[in-house]
C-alpha cells in the first residue's frame, strides 16, 4: 500500500515570471522584494507576476541585509543599522557595538524585520560583556572584544527611536523573524554556534518585550494564518549522539513543548536493511526548509542525495494541522528554491526567471 508520503501530487503551472534570479521575499501588504546585488526592489505582488515595475527600488551595498520600508529600506550593517529612503540618503542610524567578525569580516546575521504595519522593525544587535565573568560563549579573536548575551531591539521605523529592548541567551551567528499577521507577537530564532537554534515567542507591549514562551534546537517557520499557533523546524545538526532527527513542530503560545510533532524521517521510508549493500545504505535527504503555503498546507524541501549521483530536490506537501504528509509534490522540470505568496501558490527560482505553481483544484 502506498503511503502518503509516496503519493504523487502534481504542482500546476500557474505562470512564468522572465526576471533575473535573485532571492524574493513575501512582504506584507501583498508585496514582494527582490534582491539584486547592488539594489532591493519593491513590487505589488500582481505586477511582480506579471513583469511590471517595482513600487520602488534602493540601492543597498552588496551582501548587506535589508527590508523594505514604504518607500526605502532598513540595512543591518557590521556596527549600525540604518534606514534610507529611496533617493540612498539616510534617515537615521543607530550605532551599535560592531558584529563578530571571528577571522572573516564582520556581517550582521539577518535581515531586520518590519512589522505588519510598517510602524516598527525588529532587530538583533550584539552587546559587550560588561563584567569580565559575564561573557557568553564568543571572544572575538580580531577585534579583541569579549560580547555579552545579544539584544533584541523594537525600534520605530519613522525615526529610529528605540521602543524596546531585551536581552536574549544568544550569540547569534543566523538570524530569523517572523511576525504574526496581526503585529501581536514576533517570533526571533537565533542559531548560536555549538548550541543550535533558540526561539522565542515576543509580545510587544507598551512597558516592554515580554517572552510567552521558548522552543530549543528548531528554527521558526512562520505563524499559520488566521491562528496564533506557530511551526517550527529541527534540522539533524550533528550535536549530540542519539539526538540527532529532524522534525516540524508546532506550538502553542505560551507553553514551551510542542503541541504537535512529526518525524520527517518517515517521508523518505523506513531504514534500509542492514544486509543491503552500502551504497543503498548511505542514500539520505538532507532537509532544508519549510514554507507556508495557505493556513491548511505546509511545503517541506529537502535534498535528496542518492551515493555516486547528483543530488535532486524533493518536496512534500503537509497537513497544517496533523503535520502528517499529503503527497510528494511532482514537477515538470527539477524545482529550485521556493518563495510562498500565502494564497496557496508559490514560486520555484529557475535559470531563467520564477515558475508559479499552484495545488490541484480541490487540494
Amino acid at each position: 500500500m502506498t503511503s502518503p508520503a509516496e503519493t504523487s501530487i502534481d504542482a500546476v503551472p500557474a505562470g512564468t515570471v522572465a526576471t533575473a534570479p535573485g532571492p524574493v521575499l513575501p512582504e506584507p501588504g501583498e508585496r514582494l522584494s527582490v534582491r539584486r546585488e547592488d539594489r532591493l526592489e519593491v513590487y505589488g505582488s500582481g505586477a511582480f507576476l506579471g513583469g511590471g515595475e517595482p513600487l520602488h527600488r534602493v540601492e543597498v551595498p552588496a551582501e548587506t541585509p535589508a527590508a523594505p520600508l514604504d518607500d526605502g529600506a532598513v540595512l543591518a550593517e557590521p556596527d549600525r543599522v540604518r534606514a534610507v529612503g529611496g533617493d540612498g540618503a539616510t534617515r537615521w542610524e543607530l550605532p551599535h557595538p560592531p558584529w563578530r567578525g571571528g577571522l572573516g569580516t564582520p556581517r550582521a546575521p539577518g535581515v531586520p524585520s518590519v512589522s505588519p504595519d510598517g510602524a516598527l522593525v525588529g532587530v538583533v544587535v550584539p552587546a559587550l560583556a560588561e563584567e569580565p565573568g559575564h561573557q557568553v560563549l564568543f571572544r572575538d579573536e580580531r577585534t579583541r572584544l569579549r560580547y555579552g548575551r545579544d539584544v533584541l531591539l523594537l525600534v520605530e521605523a519613522a525615526n529610529g527611536r528605540i521602543r524596546a529592548s531585551r536581552p536574549v541567551n544568544s550569540c547569534a551567528s543566523v538570524v530569523t523573524q517572523r511576525w504574526h499577521p496581526g503585529g501581536r507577537l514576533l517570533a526571533l530564532s537565533c542559531w548560536t554556534a555549538w548550541y543550535s537554534w533558540s526561539t522565542w515567542w515576543v509580545a510587544p507591549r507598551r512597558d516592554g518585550l515580554h517572552l510567552r514562551g521558548s522552543a530549543r534546537m528548531r528554527e521558526v517557520v512562520g505563524f499559520v494564518p488566521g491562528s496564533f499557533r506557530a511551526l517550527t523546524l529541527r534540522r539533524a545538526e550533528r550535536l549530540a549522539p542519539g539526538d540527532d532527527r529532524d522534525e516540524l513542530a508546532a506550538h502553542t503560545i505560551g507553553t514551551d513543548e510542542p503541541v504537535a510533532l512529526y518525524d520527517l524521517a518517515a517521508l523518505t521510508g523506513p531504514e534500509p536493511d542492514p544486509g543491503e549493500g552500502a551504497d543503498e545504505r548511505e542514500s539520505e535527504a538532507v532537509f532544508e526548509d519549510a514554507h507556508l503555503l495557505d493556513a491548511r498546507h505546509v511545503l517541506v524541501t529537502a535534498r535528496h542525495q542518492p551515493p555516486g549521483r547528483r543530488p535532486s530536490p524533493r518536496h512534500w506537501l503537509c497537513d497544517t494541522a496533523t503535520l502528517r504528509p499529503l503527497g510528494r509534490m511532482r514537477y515538470p522540470e527539477p524545482p529550485g528554491p521556493v518563495t510562498p505568496l500565502g494564497d496557496g501558490t508559490w514560486l520555484t527560482e529557475g535559470v531563467r526567471g520564477f515558475h508559479r505553481w499552484s495545488l490541484p483544484a480541490g487540494g
